[in-house]
This record gives C-alpha cells, sequence and structure tokens, in this order.
C-alpha cells in the first residue's frame, strides 16, 4: 500500500507536538490578530461533526449549537497543562452551562491511547463532552498549535478568542471572555 505525502505530513507533525510537548506558556489572541490558528478570529468557526466519547453520546454538530457560546479545547493525555486546564474548564462549564456556555474537548491522542480518554475524564473532573479526533480531522480545520489549544466561539458561530497553551490563572481572562460573549 502506497503511503501519501499527506498522511507522513500530518504524521511528522504529530511527533513533533509530541516531542516538543504541551505549552505551559499562554497567548490570548484578539480578534483580528491575523496568524495560524489565530487567523480563525473574526471567522465562522469551521464545522464538524463528532460523537464524545466521554459524556452524551449524541453526535455534536458544531452549527447545531448556533446561538450558544462554544469554548472547543483541543487536548491530549500526554499533556501536562491539559491536566491543570480541565478542572478550570469544568468549572467554567458548570458555572456557565445554563447561561449558554457550551464546552467540548477534542483529544488528539493517538489510537493506540484514545482509550486513557474516560480515565483522564474521571481523574481531572470533566463533566463536558469528551471526543477522540479520528484522523485528526478537526485539527485540520482549526490547526491548534499545541496542547492545550482553545478556541472561544460566539453565538453568531465566529471564532472570538484562541488561547494557545495554559497556566495557572489563565481561567480569569477565558471567563471574562466567556462572560462578555453570554450577555444578550
Amino acid at each position: 500500500m502506497p503511503i501519501h505525502l499527506s498522511f507522513v505530513r500530518s504524521g511528522l507533525a504529530a511527533l513533533v507536538g509530541c516531542i516538543l510537548g504541551c505549552a505551559d506558556s499562554t497567548s490570548t489572541v484578539p480578534p483580528g490578530a491575523g496568524g495560524a490558528p489565530d487567523s480563525l478570529v473574526g471567522n465562522p468557526a469551521p464545522e464538524f461533526h463528532t460523537t464524545p466519547i466521554v459524556g452524551p453520546k449524541a453526535t455534536i454538530a458544531l452549527g447545531g449549537l448556533r446561538g450558544e457560546v462554544v469554548l472547543l479545547d483541543f487536548w491530549g493525555t500526554f499533556c501536562e497543562p491539559c491536566k491543570k486546564s480541565f478542572p478550570k474548564l469544568e468549572e467554567l462549564n458548570r458555572r456557565y452551562k445554563a447561561s449558554g456556555l457550551h464546552v467540548i474537548g477534542i483529544s488528539e491522542d493517538e489510537e493506540d491511547d484514545k482509550g486513557k480518554i474516560p480515565a483522564f475524564a474521571e481523574s481531572y473532573g470533566a463533566r463536558f463532552p469528551l471526543a477522540w479526533d479520528a484522523n485528526k480531522a478537526i485539527a485540520k480545520l482549526y490547526n491548534p498549535e499545541t496542547m492545550p489549544s482553545s478556541f472561544l466561539i460566539d453565538r453568531r458561530g465566529l471564532v472570538r478568542f484562541v488561547h494557545v497553551g495554559f497556566h495557572d490563572g489563565e481561567e480569569l481572562a477565558l471567563e471574562q471572555e466567556i462572560k462578555d460573549l453570554l450577555k444578550p
């Protein structure tokens, strides 16, 4: 069976990402700043469909969440900063879900590690839906620089903020952005 160049490139990207590890530093990208994943800021969030392996098993379609605020978080069980961010994300989920926030975690683990996702969710208190990104299809749409990377999507379906990496206190800025986007 021939190996396609795109498969080799995506495999290389995953390998480099694993070698480099996860980002402990964070940057918040304001609207209009431009760049790799932040080039999405101010633009419609790419549509995707996924079925969570943790949480409700109903298929999630991003377009079906119009009118709600979505926090889309790319993460991995191998990621140390993700272990710090998950309890914070769950707190935001708990606090703002009734107001219209949907937190969705997209695991970038390799297929051999996808079985670790439920235990990770249990260990770090995630009650929001977690899906595994088979073939990295969703990541190809959003191009997260590292794990974790979060995309905050407004009620109209526009990417408003991108957070690359995570450090303690990051959730304060994220919470303020969420509160602003949830305002009527």
